[in-house]
């Protein structure tokens, strides 16, 4: 492998340090629009020179030097912006508080620091891959649960990941020292919090063979954008989805709720004449109807729609109902597009939903959930939301009625942005709902 444990670092920081200069040449070309002179050049070339020097420390610090895997990638582009968010504020710093060099390049700043942070993250997605060549990296998998079948299967078959996984069905010392050393194994995945490995007494030995480790769920969570609620244990949700870490974003989020919210609904209101008339031409019915759902800490709230059906139903099927209650020709269109669901950014700037969260579901349908999955209802710790990482990414989750399957996808996609939920991760999910709406594909 040409990338050695040793080497990597190194060729890791050079590479930095070569895009980094890319950029500054790309920057100075389109703050001037011509190719940068040599004298320009060098006006740059020292001062961005240190400042390279000390980004590259930030790097350090963010851990973005250490032995990289094959495995897990997907958070890399997140580290990466927030690495380079702080080293904003330290060019800021240098160029306007040491004003040695005679420079205080705003626009150029500004142009490099996003061009670096384009460049930087090709180079350590894609293109370092390419030095490690078309060879399999082998990996050490154990466990024998369909959690384990699937990270074999994904990663096995799939060539973005260029690793071949070796199974090994128990937790067994002596086995994994032979099979690493048989195979030259830099990667080892195992569940670290099964009592049989917790509790083994010659765990210590693994130490010796200086291998990364990875656990299983986290692994499947970089995998599959997912939380495995197989592999769940009740102290994971005190770990990991306390609400007391995440107070500062939620207090940003609901800034942005209120302002993104209020700016949709002033601009969704251009469509209400053509909405209310097509709805009314269609049918007659009433323009606008009420639903209740479950939000937050599992309180009801009431939710704001266009009206797609016959009637409403509030959700609950009716047997002794004398009309079947039927969609409209109007009301397909507006879920299609999506246009039903303008009304509820009035319930965003209430403050009932966000505009990114799980999905509010009916009373009946939690209640029978909560019955029969464990740990559903932890979803409603946090607002639910006008979209989410479920509804991108799950692709056969259920409309209006109970399917006990397609539910718990559906909460393990939940678990996951309740995790992991963030700034950054928010601005993903809405860009690829406007991609979804643009191409009207919505579901």
């Amino acid at each position: 492998m040409l990338l050695s444990r040793i080497r990597e670092p190194i060729i890791l920081f050079f590479g930095d340090m070569v895009f980094w200069a890319i950029a500054l040449w790309g920057t100075l070309f389109l703050r001037y629009f011509q190719a940068p002179t040599t004298e320009l050049l060098k006006t740059h070339a020292t001062p961005f020179f240190i400042i390279f020097i000390l980004w590259a420390f930030i790097f350090f610090i963010a851990d973005l030097y250490k032995r990289q895997t094959l495995l897990l990638k997907r958070k890399l582009p997140k580290t990466i912006f927030h690495a380079q968010v702080a080293n904003s504020g330290i060019a800021l710093i240098f160029f306007y508080f040491i004003p040695y060099f005679g420079i205080t390049p705003k626009i150029v700043l500004f142009i490099d620091l996003a061009l670096s942070f384009f460049f930087i993250a090709i180079w350590r997605m894609y293109l370092v891959n390419l030095l490690r060549g078309s060879k399999k990296q082998k990996a050490l998998i154990i466990g024998e649960d369909m959690v384990i079948r699937e990270l074999v299967e994904e990663l096995n078959h799939n060539s973005q990941y260029k690793a071949e996984l070796i199974v090994m069905s128990s937790f067994d010392v002596e086995k994994i020292l032979e099979t690493v050393k048989k195979h030259n194994i830099k990667t080892i995945i195992f569940d670290f919090h099964k009592e049989k490995v917790e509790k083994h007494p010659d765990l210590y030995k693994l130490l010796f063979i200086h291998a990364q480790f990875i656990d299983t769920r986290t692994l499947y969570e970089e995998v599959f954008e997912r939380i495995p609620l197989s592999l769940l244990y009740d102290n994971w949700f005190i770990e990991n989805i306390l609400d007391e870490p995440k107070r500062v974003y939620d207090i940003s989020r609901r800034a942005i709720d209120i302002g993104i919210g209020f700016l949709a609904f002033l601009a969704s209101i251009l469509f209400y004449p053509l909405i209310i008339l097509a709805i009314k031409f269609d049918d007659g019915g009433n323009i606008f109807i009420k639903q209740e759902r479950i939000g937050k800490d599992n309180k009801p709230i009431s939710l704001i729609k266009f009206r797609t059906m016959t009637f409403n139903d509030n959700g609950v099927k009716n047997k002794n109902e004398k009309y079947e209650n039927r969609i409209t020709k109007v009301g397909r269109f507006l879920r299609k597009t999506r246009l039903d669901e303008f009304p509820q950014l009035w319930n965003v700037i209430a403050n009932d939903l966000s505009l990114i969260g799980p999905r509010p579901e009916l009373p009946d349908l939690v209640s029978e959930y909560n019955a029969h999955i464990p740990y559903y209802s932890t979803r409603y710790i946090i607002k639910p939301g006008l979209s989410g990482w479920a509804q991108m990414y799950h692709e056969g989750h259920p409309h209006h009625a109970a399917d006990i399957e397609e539910t718990k996808n559906k909460l393990s996609h939940d678990l996951y942005y309740i995790k992991n939920r963030s700034l950054w991760l928010d601005v993903n999910i809405l860009l690829k709902t406007i991609k979804t709406l643009v191409s009207r594909s919505g579901k």
